[in-house]
């Protein structure tokens, strides 16, 4: 099986990338997009990692 990193085309809020990034740990996206958004709350990072995968990130 070859698993590539790649935004989500259908399962998208935004752009993708908590979609994409939940298929290729195979994990729910509602978990990935939670631990964003408290990352942003509490990190502040995330929102800019989130921004350079968008641009990084392929569609699939």
């Amino acid at each position: 099986m070859d698993k590539k990193l790649r935004r989500s085309r259908t399962d998208r809020k935004i752009s993708g990338v908590c979609g994409g990034l939940a298929h290729y740990l195979g994990i729910d996206s509602t978990a990935v997009r939670v631990a964003m958004a408290l990352l942003t709350l509490f990190g502040g990072m995330s929102l800019i990692v989130y921004l350079v995968m968008w641009l990084i990130m392929p569609e699939e």
